[in-house]
C-alpha cells in the first residue's frame, strides 16, 4: 500500500488571500525523488495523481493507493511514466519495457501493479480513465516536435509531445516536455488559461543554485512560486501557468480534464496581466 498526500481544490478568491506559505501548501510539491521510496500527491483538481518512484536497493511496486478507492491504482486510471534517470525496466501487464532517459511509457487502464527497477528515476502522472488504450513506450524520436518562440523574446523552445493524439492514444491525460535554446528562459509567455483542464509542471535539469519563478493566479491577480530542481507545481484550471528561470532548465507538463486538444487554450493579452 502506498498512501498519497491529498491537496484539496480551492477557488481563485481564496487563493489570492494566501501568503507565500499558504500558496506553497496548496500548489507547490517538494520532497520528490527520494531514493528507495515512492512519493505521491493526490490533487482534487481533475483527480490528478502525481509523484516519483526511485528504486534504490531493488525494485519498487506501485499497486494499491488508498486515495483512489480501488484495489489497484490502475483499476480506473491511466498513467504516464517519465524516466529522469538511466535506462531502466518497468514491468506492467505482463510486459517489460526498457525506458530510457527522457522517454515516456503510457500505461492504460486496468493493467494492475507496476514494477519499477533500478537505476530508473521515475516521474509518474495518473488521471481517471473511462476507456482503455494499449500500453506504449514513446521514444524521444517518436515524440511530436513543435518549435516555438524566438531569441528576441527569450522563449525559443522545443515542445516534445508524448501523450498526444498524434503520438499515443490516451483517455484524458496529455504529457510532454519542453526544452529551451541557450539564453531562453520563459516557458510560456504570453500566458494562457484552459478552464476545461488542470495542469501540472515538474521543473528539472535546473542547477541546484538556480531557481524558476512560476507565475500563477488569475490574469488580473497574479502570484508566484519559487521552484527548485525536481519540484512540481499544481496548476488549477482558473490559473495562468508561466515561468522564467535564472538558469537553464527543462520541464514536464501534463494536463487532465475535458479533452485531449493541446491547442484548447484561452490566450491572455499581455496588457491584461497584473
Amino acid at each position: 500500500m502506498t498512501a498519497a498526500q491529498i491537496r484539496h481544490a480551492i477557488d481563485p478568491a481564496t487563493a489570492k488571500t494566501l501568503d507565500t506559505e499558504g500558496l506553497r501548501s496548496h500548489f507547490h510539491v517538494g520532497g520528490l525523488f527520494q531514493p528507495g521510496d515512492i512519493k505521491l500527491v493526490y490533487s482534487h483538481y481533475d483527480r490528478l495523481l502525481l509523484g516519483s518512484v526511485v528504486p534504490a536497493d531493488g525494485p519498487l511496486i506501485l499497486d494499491n493507493v488508498p486515495e483512489t478507492g480501488t484495489p489497484s491504482v490502475l483499476d480506473r486510471r491511466e498513467m504516464g511514466v517519465l524516466n529522469l534517470g538511466e535506462a531502466a525496466d518497468v514491468t506492467v501487464g505482463g510486459e517489460t519495457h526498457n525506458v530510457g532517459r527522457g522517454e515516456v511509457l503510457y500505461i492504460g487502464k486496468g493493467q494492475g501493479a507496476i514494477t519499477f527497477n533500478v537505476p530508473g528515476r521515475f516521474y509518474v502522472l495518473s488521471a481517471p480513465a473511462h476507456e482503455t488504450h494499449p500500453n506504449k513506450l514513446i521514444r524521444l524520436e517518436d515524440a511530436k516536435r513543435v518549435e516555438l518562440g524566438s531569441p528576441e523574446t527569450a522563449n525559443e523552445r522545443v515542445i516534445l509531445q508524448f501523450l498526444h493524439p498524434e503520438v499515443c492514444q490516451s483517455c484524458q491525460l496529455l504529457m510532454g516536455i519542453t526544452q529551451f535554446s541557450p539564453g531562453s528562459v520563459w516557458n510560456t509567455m504570453p500566458a494562457h488559461l484552459h478552464d476545461r483542464r488542470m495542469e501540472a509542471y515538474l521543473y528539472f535539469d535546473l542547477p541546484n543554485d538556480q531557481r524558476v519563478f512560476h507565475f500563477m493566479g488569475r490574469p488580473e491577480e497574479t502570484r508566484h512560486l519559487v521552484m527548485a530542481n525536481e519540484e512540481a507545481v499544481i496548476s488549477p484550471p482558473w490559473s495562468i501557468h508561466s515561468g522564467a528561470g535564472t538558469g537553464s532548465y527543462t520541464f514536464c507538463w501534463a494536463m487532465a480534464g475535458d479533452n485531449v486538444d493541446f491547442t484548447d487554450m484561452d490566450m491572455v493579452p499581455m496588457e491584461d496581466l497584473r
